[in-house]
């Protein structure tokens, strides 16, 4: 971009877009006509001629080889054909003999279970049927479910109770119900308390009925004949039929009712379908899944006494088969009985047939109905799983005991796995024939053509560079006057000399100019990294050209963070004021959504930018400046104008000039237009009304084109935003912005740190070979006892031994992006942040934004290692350098992506849970954790919780990810207690042993000597100690924006501790001294240290120079500042 100026305040912009109209010396409003032009001929009769003869050698050729290769494929697809056929039957069997082994177990299970009950009641002198409770149900439960195999099984033992033991059973059951409660408390962690479950026990026999009202209502039992209560269930809460409680007459449901039948004719177990609840996380209370319900009767003396019913999933069943091979599998049930409930979809016509797709990771019901495909037919693989021999003559008549078989048939998904490239192969081998020959022909003809290819390359080349550089109207006039023969134009040849020739410039009467500014932008990129500042404007700039070109706006260029557009050229417009108008509402709108999405990649504060806007309307002149870089450039009153409006305006508003503003409303759009309160005092112009546009209103005009082309307004109200979307609004304008609220700041944050750590997790695992990520077993007892028996402060350590860099690992870490952690262990660490984030107290200062800020700082720190060139020890600042250098230079911090992770994960965990207080508060107030710690309490307190947490099963993918072995588990631990008890800076004994070692290790005379025992890890350590207490306090090393926010913020936290009495003396009192001496005696001094040991490059000088800064702005600002501070304290305590 080029920027200049013909006096002084006037203001010039180049830039270009297509589309543009032409420019003439002539006056304004004539335009000529366009000149058209014509790629270059690709190729003459003649070789039209050779290309029909080459297409019928190739056609000839091809038939040939087709029919070889067709011939040859098919054979070799019927041979795979078959091998598939002989491989499902082989895994079909064997699927199916395990199924039926699994049924039989179940079967037999549950007998031994009813023997054992049976049993145990017998040897009960104070037991007796039906009247008998079993101890330790759940826990004898438990092994039954792991004999069967069942992940989700429910097991209810129902005695039968005869009409004479009606009257006793309410009082046995209020009796005995507390002690079955406390076990399945005690045993399953049932969320209830005994009396809160002994409240909605009914100790009647009863079932349930439904009134008028659907009021579900406890019905007591009058029928005759026995009952069959349940009495023990295992679990008590299951996913199934949720908590069903004591007394309920089992008997209520049919199928049951037919197994009690059958039972008691028999005495032999049956199974029955039925529907149950599916225990899916998300279903809810009407989702029902097809199952079994098995009876398996309990026996007194020839006599039926009670009965076990075991719930089977058949999806459950399926599920823990351990399938391999055969994903995509359908298997059908097929039952001898009717199943005994309803179809639910329109295509299920069978009753006595289920269906399920046996995927590799799940399994899905397809409903009830044959679902596998005729054309599989010949390839079933069918036994019968349930075979229950009853004499038919002693059943009850019209009950039936379904057998239940089992037909596995394969599918075309599981075909597909069988299926190999031989065909392809030897088909491939037939076509390189016809391949080798036309490579032959095909040589001639590339050694012609290739000339040519590479001449039209260049022009195309050349066309899209001139297009890129100048408007489509300019480029064509360009090439226009090369056919008129100036050959020694200066604007396609700009260092030809001289400026003869007539300008291709306009005036433009009817113009609107859009200056647009990122407000907040300069400090918040001073606490960027490069890259992030470019991945910012380019974003939010793309999105501002996409817009400009739905309004037919024509971006001017970019000045830094300054976005200049205008209407009405080059084509004109007669509408321009309206198109800038609505253009700047959908930019503003637009920047709060981009910076709202670009903080979870960007990190905090991105979405804090916010855009400042100003309108202005007059003419331009426009045209191309001939020199070096030739731009397209605009020039006038009208861009110095726009540009105070800009200066002038505020944040998330649109000013514009009077002269807009009557345009606006000639246009018949009052409703757009709110005046300013008070006037604003503009450079060489004096005091101008403006106006705020009202985006509130602007929305409910549409701008299309008409079928002539020209600009239309159709009254018409855009589709209205989501209820999610949120609004800000200034005082005196009703410029609402809706901003879509995809996730809340913490939330943003978490992905941030997520996208931060997951890198170096890649890296970690690169170094370690790339092999995945396993949980070590025999690290459990390890992670179960590092960091017990001594405080955290007590493991700090002066050295810590760093790994050493091998050279294998150069080409590993550059592999290292390929690396894929895993979706479990990505979730795993989401998890944990989002509990770190969550254990962060709502301090003004100390809480989880601040801890990213934190991170932001680290993570921008260990991207600026540099190397030292030793001829001359100059520091020469690099992003991408040798690692066997970068190893060396940086101490081995660069070298183990291990201690990188450590640093950043320090950060992010470094004040968890801090109260608010200082640690001399704490130990005054001698709090429990004061107690323990004794000193540098909040800091321990922060490690101790988040390592606990991260110790937790649920994060064990995590754990694997991060260290494999227990010296990368020690050496974590280590680097993790000494980065964060490094932020304890008030510490004076621990604040002068860093000071000491810092001396040692960096002293002058130590520098250069490489054989001091452990010299690189002495240096490592302090240099880590130094760059989190850096980060720490990065606010104050950065913008004086920046450092004023954050200093704000400290300064509510430490004034609210005082007004809450938990402090002694009044902070505001020495806030402005006590500044200028942390400054002095801490901030500069520590910049200062970055910069000696010589590992953070111009980062380093960046932080210093930003320190003094904001030293001199403090000893300037500072006293009124704390005044300001103090008033808005007491003005948010009045709101409150």
């Amino acid at each position: 971009m080029s920027v200049s100026s013909n006096r002084p305040g006037d203001w010039s912009f180049s830039g270009s877009n297509s589309g543009m109209s032409q420019f003439d010396t002539s006056a304004a409003g004539e335009t000529p006509e366009p000149v058209e032009y014509s790629g270059p001929a690709v190729a003459d009769q003649e070789e039209k001629a050779v290309s029909r003869s080459k297409l019928l050698f190739f056609l000839v050729l091809l038939l040939a080889v087709s029919g070889a290769a067709t011939a040859t494929y098919l054979l070799m697809e019927h041979e795979e054909h078959n091998d598939f056929q002989a491989a499902f039957a082989g895994l079909g069997s064997e699927v199916s003999t395990v199924a039926g082994q699994k049924v039989d177990q179940i079967f037999d299970a549950l007998d031994s279970y009813s023997v054992f009950i049976s049993s145990e009641v017998r040897a009960d002198p104070n037991g007796s049927w039906p009247f008998v409770r079993i101890s330790d149900y759940s826990l004898k439960s438990e092994k039954i479910r792991e004999l069967v195999d069942l992940d989700n099984p429910v097991l209810i033992t129902c005695p039968v109770v005869h009409e004479e033991d009606r009257e006793q059973w309410p009082s046995f059951v209020l009796e005995s119900a507390p002690l079955f409660y406390q076990e399945s408390i005690d045993s399953e962690g049932v969320k209830f308390s005994v009396e809160e479950l002994m409240d909605m026990t009914i100790p009647y026999l009863h079932s349930y009925n439904y009134d008028d009202n659907f009021m579900i209502k406890p019905v007591k039992v009058e029928r005759p004949g026995p009952v069959l209560p349940n009495w023990h269930m295992y679990p008590l809460e299951n996913p199934f039929i949720g908590m069903m409680l004591r007394s309920y007459d089992m008997l209520h449901f049919k199928e049951t009712a037919s197994q009690f039948q059958i039972a008691g004719v028999t005495l032999r177990p049956s199974i029955s379908f039925t529907q149950m609840r599916d225990p899916s996380p998300g279903a809810s209370l009407s989702d029902l899944i097809v199952g079994s319900q098995i009876m398996e009767p309990i026996v007194e003396n020839g006599i039926l006494v009670g009965v076990i019913l075991l719930r089977l999933p058949w999806i459950e069943f399926f599920q823990n088969l351990n399938i391999d091979g055969l994903s995509g599998t359908i298997a059908v049930l097929r039952s001898s009985c009717d199943l005994g409930f309803n179809a639910t979809q329109e295509n299920e016509k069978s009753n006595n047939e289920l269906s399920y797709k046996i995927e590799t990771s799940a399994v899905k019901f397809l409903g009830s109905f044959d679902a596998h495909n005729p054309k599989y037919d010949g390839n079933v693989v069918s036994r019968v799983i349930v075979n229950i021999a009853l004499d038919e003559g002693k059943l009850p008549e019209g009950v039936c005991v379904p057998n239940v078989t089992l037909d596995l048939y394969p599918t075309e998904e599981l075909e597909a796995t069988f299926q190999t490239s031989r065909p392809r192969l030897y088909t491939a081998i037939v076509v390189a024939i016809f391949a080798f020959t036309s490579l032959v022909f095909l040589l001639y003809d590339h050694l012609v053509g290739r000339r040519q290819r590479k001449f039209m390359a260049r022009i195309v080349r050349q066309d899209l560079i001139v297009s890129n550089v100048f408007p489509a109207a300019i480029r064509d006039r360009l090439y226009e006057r090369q056919q008129n023969g100036a050959q020694n134009d200066e604007l396609l040849d700009p260092l030809s000399g001289g400026t003869g020739g007539a300008p291709l410039a306009d005036l433009f009467l009817e113009t609107t100019v859009m200056f647009a500014d990122i407000v907040g932008f300069t400090a918040w990129a001073s606490a960027r990294e490069p890259a992030h500042v470019f991945i910012l404007l380019e974003t939010v700039y793309g999105t501002f050209d996409k817009h400009a070109y739905r309004h037919n706006v024509f971006k001017v260029e970019t000045v830094g963070d300054c976005y200049v557009a205008v209407a009405g050229l080059p084509e004109p417009d007669k509408d321009h004021a309206m198109a800038v108008c609505r253009f700047a509402r959908d930019c503003v709108k637009t920047m709060k959504n981009t910076t709202l999405k670009l903080e979870v990649s960007l990190g905090p504060d991105t979405s804090d930018l916010d855009l400042r806007v100003g309108i202005h309307s007059g003419q331009v002149t426009a045209g191309i400046l001939r020199g070096e870089r030739s731009r397209f450039q605009l020039f006038g009153d009208t861009m110095n104008t726009a540009a105070r409006m800009e200066s002038t305006s505020e944040r998330n508003n649109i000013q514009m000039s009077q002269v807009t503003a009557d345009l606006i409303v000639a246009s018949g759009l009052s409703a757009w237009v709110l005046p300013r309160q008070s006037k604003i005092s503009v450079k060489g112009k004096g005091e101008m009304q403006t106006y705020w546009l009202n985006i509130k209103a602007a929305k409910g005009m549409k701008r299309s084109k008409s079928k002539s082309g020209m600009s239309t307004l159709d009254e018409t109200v855009e589709p209205s935003e989501s209820s999610d979307q949120s609004s800000r609004k200034h005082s005196g304008n009703t410029a609402d912005l809706e901003v879509v609220e995809v996730m809340s700041k913490t939330e943003r944050l978490v992905e941030w740190n997520v996208e931060v750590l997951s890198p170096l997790l890649q890296q970690i695992i690169a170094s370690r070979g790339g092999a995945a990520a396993r949980s070590n077993p025999s690290l459990s007892e390890k992670e179960a006892i590092i960091g017990t028996g001594e405080t955290v402060l007590e493991e700090f350590v002066p050295i810590i031994p760093l790994k050493r860099f091998v050279a294998d690992d150069l080409s590993k870490r550059q592999k290292a992006s390929s690396i894929d952690i895993g979706e479990e262990a990505k979730t795993q660490l989401r998890t944990y942040l989002a509990n770190v984030a969550s254990m962060y107290r709502d301090n003004p200062f100390h809480n989880f934004e601040h801890a990213s800020h934190v991170t932001a700082s680290v993570k921008k720190l260990l991207t600026r290692i540099v190397k030292v060139d030793s001829g001359n020890g100059l520091r020469k600042s690099t992003d991408k350098i040798d690692l066997v250098d970068m190893a060396g230079h940086s101490y081995g911090i660069t070298s183990d992506p291990l201690t990188q992770f450590s640093v950043v994960f320090s950060a992010i965990i470094h004040d968890m849970d801090h109260p608010g207080v200082p640690n001399a508060q704490l130990v005054k107030e001698n709090t429990r954790h004061a107690q323990i710690f004794k000193k540098s309490v909040a800091e321990q307190n922060s490690v101790e919780r988040a390592w606990a947490m991260l110790m937790g099963k649920e994060y064990k993918a995590l754990r694997a990810c991060i260290y494999q072995t227990e010296d990368d588990l020690r050496r974590f631990r280590q680097l993790v207690v000494n980065t964060v008890m490094a932020t304890d800076i008030v510490d004076k004994e621990l604040q002068a042993l860093r000071k000491a070692r810092w001396e040692s290790a960096f002293a002058d005379k130590l520098v250069q000597d490489a054989s001091m025992p452990n010299s690189d890890d002495c240096k490592a350590t302090i240099v880590i100690e130094h760059l989190i207490q850096a980060s720490d306090v990065s606010h104050t090393m950065q913008h004086w924006q920046i450092y004023k926010s954050w200093n704000e913020k400290f300064f509510m936290e430490c004034y609210a501790a005082y007004k809450a009495g938990r402090a002694e003396s009044d902070p505001s009192v020495n806030w402005y001294s006590g500044e200028i001496g942390f400054f002095d005696f801490y901030v500069i001094p520590l910049t200062k240290k970055l910069d000696s040991c010589g590992v953070f490059g111009v980062s380093s000088h960046e932080y210093l120079n930003y320190a003094q800064s904001n030293r001199d702005e403090w000893a300037r600002e500072g006293e009124q500042l704390v005044k300001d501070f103090l008033a808005k304290y007491e003005a948010m305590n009045n709101k409150q």
